[in-house]
């Protein structure tokens, strides 16, 4: 679908409107206990799909994109143009009182992630890019990624546990950690991967290591990072793309001594 620049910041800027209607859901329900129990110790909040709702029927009727959505799916994720919402992303954050939580939304042309917005409502912070940038804090605009080194750099990593099984093992996470640390003593643990993507595209983070997820957890952060000049990939470098299962992000620099320091670990069909 043919779009230029300025149709995508007029998106962005309708979708920007939606998400402050659903800060006041969002922000009236902190504490919410657990409606829908999910794979796993996962679990949806009755906020979640109550925002998620909300949110997929004003995008839909006001700027005509459907919508992937976490509790409810929606539209083929490699549809022209499509919209991809996680409504809350860090729920156990959000039931148990922690500001770190955050709305997701992310729009993706062919796959490939656009534009990205990141509503952090308990903290006041609203981040939105469209790819080829700004990115905007709040309405300001930032600036682009400037090289940096690991050692100088806080690192947001996912949280986990250590004899979980599949793709990505435990062991094989608690080894990256333990490589980590003798390069970055500042680690930083939020539970909510989009607020970690969005951070590494305001330069709070130097990067980040999403060992799991999905693509509604990483399109909006995914865009933000573009946005101002980071890199996004998989765990093993490869470019990230929707059917991606992990993410590693980063500024110039970082993320080229996250790849490398994620190699040296080896391959996690080892652990």
């Amino acid at each position: 679908m043919a779009l230029d620049a300025a149709d995508l910041d007029a998106l962005v800027a309708e979708a920007a409107q939606i998400l402050d209607d659903a800060a006041v859901p969002f922000i009236d329900g902190h504490r919410a206990d657990s409606a829908v129990q999910k794979k796993g110790d996962d679990f949806a909040t009755e906020v979640d799909l109550a925002i998620e709702r909300q949110v997929v029927e004003a995008l839909t009727a006001r700027t005509g994109i459907e919508v992937h959505g976490e509790e409810f799916g929606g539209a083929d994720l490699k549809s022209p143009l499509v919209w991809v919402l996680d409504p809350i992303d860090g729920t156990f954050n959000y039931a148990a009182g922690s500001p770190m939580a955050a709305i997701l939304l992310g729009l993706v042309r062919d796959g490939e992630p656009v534009a990205g917005l990141t509503w952090v409502p308990f903290t006041k912070e609203r981040f939105t890019a469209v790819v080829g940038g700004p990115l905007r804090s709040n309405g300001v605009e930032l600036p682009t990624l400037n090289r940096a080194a690991l050692s100088d750099s806080m690192v947001g990593v996912s949280t986990f546990s250590v004899d979980s099984r599949g793709k990505v093992p435990g062991r094989y996470r608690l080894a990256v950690i333990q490589s980590l640390s003798r390069k970055c003593s500042r680690m930083r643990m939020h539970g909510a991967t989009g607020i970690d993507l969005a951070y590494t595209a305001a330069a709070i983070l130097g990067g980040a290591i999403s060992f799991g997820g999905h693509v509604w957890d990483h399109a909006a952060g995914v865009a933000l990072i573009r946005a101002v000049g980071g890199v996004v990939t998989d765990l093993a470098g490869n470019e990230w793309t929707v059917d991606c299962p992990s993410a590693l992000a980063g500024g110039p620099g970082v993320h080229e001594e996250l790849l490398d320091l994620l190699r040296s670990v080896g391959d996690p069909k080892d652990f």
